[in-house]
């Protein structure tokens, strides 16, 4: 392979200004994207030029360590090449198969005096994306510090970004709102860019383990703008605890030629290890409903009392319902003694009036699950001292899926759940789940970074201002470009918990509940990824409604995910093939402005012929004044047809496609 990084070296000075002649190169298998890596008044740096443009200009690479600056008296000590072209399966996921197909290089960095330190970094490069890391090279046990990671990105021009702060954005739970760049203080990732006509990216980090979770701060430069790097840190200041080699998450670029290509990129999952567990059999998406909604809604307390929503007879009721409409779980918040009391909670003990035993039996008389849920209101020490019993336990019940809880604004009272501290606590509780068995959907988590691929039973994660905030929000909830924005900005992160499907409207607090149609919340349950999906609203709201056919009809895993139509903020269409069959199911969502949407069917086979059944917004649907109008239709259809689709003001559709026999 090194002769490929010679000849791209000849081929490439020749069209590119911003690369030296003493730079090493690595392009993308087809070429469209350039890797240049080198070294200038001692300072690592390295350049991405996509389709012979620069999209980042030279950028600095390194670190301020506890024992000194390591990245600014270096030279190029030696590099090697790689490639690789596999296709990996997915247990569970927006695709069955994923292909990996990159370029790799590694270039070896070396202090030119003093304690002549090492540093190497590893790039690979896709045909839709960069990622990198590092590799601090140290003695086995020699412990050291981060004090700062000075990683650089440095977009050639401003550009207009979807993002949310990283101050006063407690849990990820913020609006993506939209800006240029420049106007932007420091932001959470992803951070997704229009970067100008027909080219988008999205920056982000993979592989996030024993590390910070990373933030971005935009500063303008000469060479464009340029993003620093802000990790999260530890009380005191501290980055990052090392020990011996360290390698740090990747740091990703994502590119796509349309929005849509942003959702259905794959490099983020590429950069993670292959699956450390080895039988995945137990692992089972599904969809489920909870006592929660009522929750939200004042309807029943966490707590026990008159109104205590985890009672044994109501979670029986809901296990009922589920066992008539095909919903694999049942959530019940509250079960568990402690509500309230902070660090008097117990994971092992329910409250009076639950049977846990009872509640755990029937539900699997009759073919369903109960869900666990560990609120710890970030007692994070009370958890790990219970986990390992509470999770032998609920897997005696047969339970397979908990939902654990962080809120609280810090971690046993001192740590981010974002820093060092945060990170190795999740990753104890994905682990000691595995061990029993269980399946966890993580909320209040740190930014999801494509860890289900090394561990498949992380099967989702909030990390985002979800379905709650239409309860009780006394700025009116959720605007109608949220869900409309998610998915090109927090679900490219992976999969989320937000908790769709509401279907009645009424306020708790007054101007505050789904701004949007009904037809849309059905939408919204394709396009929003999850294969833990909730149908969230009390089960009396869904009793002999026609919309909830389509929810027991949905898969939450699948074997293709097609991204047909789209802008940000604005609207977005979703096609997603059935695991194991022919269907194929559309949520098309639209914000506040009424649209039509032509949907050309191309992705189902040729020669085949299929029934459309469409539900849709009503002629006078309309997310303030009449949210439920819905329509029902059905087509015959095939690969040559283009359904017209009519959205109402934040309104939606949902289809499921049938394949018809002969």
């Amino acid at each position: 392979m090194h002769k490929l990084v010679v000849s791209l070296l000849v081929v490439s000075s020749c069209f590119f200004a911003p690369v030296s002649a003493k730079d090493v190169l690595v392009s993308s298998p087809d070429g469209a994207v350039t890797v240049a890596v080198g070294v200038k008044a001692g300072k690592p740096y390295y350049t991405v030029i996509h389709q012979g443009q620069t999209i980042v200009t030279p950028s600095h690479l390194g670190f301020e360590l506890s024992d000194g600056l390591l990245g600014d008296n270096m030279k190029v000590l030696r590099h090697s090449t790689d490639s690789k072209d596999e296709t990996w399966y997915q247990s569970w996921g927006e695709e069955d198969s994923v292909r990996n197909h990159y370029n790799e290089l590694t270039v070896r960095f070396q202090e030119q005096t003093g304690s002549r330190r090492l540093m190497s970094i590893v790039f690979r490069v896709f045909n839709d994306g960069v990622g990198f890391r590092y590799a601090l090279h140290r003695n086995k046990g020699e412990k050291y510090c981060i004090q700062d990671e000075l990683t650089e990105i440095t977009l050639a021009h401003d550009a207009k970004v979807w993002s949310i702060p990283t101050n006063h954005t407690e849990y990820f739970e913020g609006i993506y709102t939209p800006d240029l760049l420049s106007r932007k203080d420091t932001v959470c990732t992803p951070l997704t860019i229009e970067y100008e006509d027909n080219l988008y990216l999205t920056i982000h980090e993979a592989a996030l383990e024993d590390y910070a979770n990373i933030n971005l701060t935009p500063r303008p430069s000469a060479d464009g703008i340029k993003l620093l790097t802000a990790l999260s840190p530890w009380q005191n200041g501290v980055k990052v605890y090392c020990e011996g080699e360290t390698k740090t998450p990747w740091r990703t670029i994502i590119i796509g030629r349309t929005a849509g290509e942003l959702m259905t990129n794959r490099v983020m999952l590429n950069l993670n290890e292959p699956s450390r567990i080895d039988d995945t059999s137990w692992i089972e998406p599904g969809r489920y409903i909870g006592v929660w909604w009522s929750i939200h809604k004042k309807q029943n307390t966490w707590e026990m009392g008159p109104t205590h929503g985890a009672t044994t007879a109501n979670v029986k009721r809901y296990i009922d319902f589920a066992a008539r409409h095909g919903f694999s779980g049942v959530l019940a918040e509250g079960w568990n003694q402690g509500w309230g009391e902070g660090e008097q909670i117990s994971y092992l003990k329910p409250y009076p009036d639950f049977n846990i035993e009872e509640v755990c039996r029937y539900a699997l008389s009759k073919g369903v699950r109960f869900i666990g849920h560990t609120e710890t209101w970030g007692n994070t020490k009370l958890l790990e001292q219970q986990m390992d019993s509470a999770f032998a336990w609920y897997s005696r019940l047969g339970i397979r899926a908990v939902k654990t809880g962080y809120v609280g604004h810090l971690f046993d009272g001192k740590e981010l759940a974002k820093s060092q501290y945060g990170i190795r606590h999740y990753r104890k509780v994905i682990e000691t789940a595995a061990k029993y068995h269980i399946m966890i959907d993580n909320h209040e988590p740190a930014m999801p970074t494509g860890i289900q691929r090394t561990w498949p039973n992380l099967m989702t994660q909030e990390g985002v201002r979800g379905q709650e905030y239409n309860a009780w929000d006394a700025n009116g909830g959720n605007p109608p470009a949220h869900t409309v924005t998610l998915p090109f900005t927090r679900c490219l992160a992976g999969p989320t918990d937000f908790t769709p499907a509401i279907f009645n409207f009424s306020e708790v607090v007054k101007g505050t509940h789904p701004h949007s149609t009904l037809a849309k919340q059905l939408g919204e349950f394709v396009v929003i990824y999850s294969p833990l999906q909730m149908a969230a609203d009390a089960i009396e709201n869904y009793e002999g409604q026609p919309a909830l056919t389509f929810i027991e009809s949905c898969p939450t895993t699948w074997s293709k995910t097609l991204v047909p139509n789209g802008e940000i903020g604005k609207f977005v269409t979703v096609a997603r093939k059935e695991r194991g069959g022919d269907r194929w199911f559309v949520g098309s969502i639209t914000n506040e402005e009424a649209r039509q949407i032509d949907l050309p069917l191309t992705f189902l086979d040729a020669g085949a012929t299929y029934r459309a059944v469409i539900y849709e917004d009503g002629p006078d649907a309309d997310y303030e004044t009449n949210p439920y109008p819905m329509t029902f239709r059905q087509e015959q259809v095939t690969s040559q047809t283009t359904l017209h689709l009519n959205l109402a003001r934040s309104g939606g559709t949902a289809i499921r496609i049938e394949k018809m026999k002969d």
